[in-house]
């Protein structure tokens, strides 16, 4: 494995890792705390330099209209606003937002699965 597809891997694992804590802690309190906050941007900080570090490998220009080129775009700008809503929500929001913040984290989560394990899937079969 190239040095920068090993790096790569590493940075997007590292997402999954960050993210799936932040959610899933998060999911299972049912309560919106700081630290799930720092954990979704950790895990989307990740998820850009992996995914900046793959783009530098890659041949050709940049395609939005590929599937996973697309479905990688939404799941980062979503990761971006599911973010930036748990950081107003932790400083700003309701008792009952933050207590049910949980059910937007998941579908967010779910969504990001979608790229991550696509481009696992595109990497086996090259």
């Amino acid at each position: 494995m190239p040095a920068p597809l090993l790096v790569a891997s590493i940075l997007i694992t590292l997402a999954l890792v960050f993210y799936s804590l932040g959610v899933w802690s998060e999911r299972l309190a049912r309560y919106l705390k700081p630290w799930h906050v720092v954990a979704f941007w950790t895990g989307f900080l990740f998820d850009v330099s992996g995914t900046w570090t793959m783009h530098q490998m890659a041949e050709g220009p940049f395609d939005l209209t590929a599937p996973h080129t697309l479905t990688g775009q939404i799941a980062l700008w979503l990761m971006f606003a599911h973010a930036l809503w748990a950081t107003y929500v932790s400083l700003k929001g309701s008792e009952n937002a933050r207590s049910g913040f949980h059910r937007f984290s998941l579908i967010v989560w779910l969504i990001w699965l979608i790229p991550y394990f696509g481009g696992m899937y595109m990497g086996m079969h090259r």
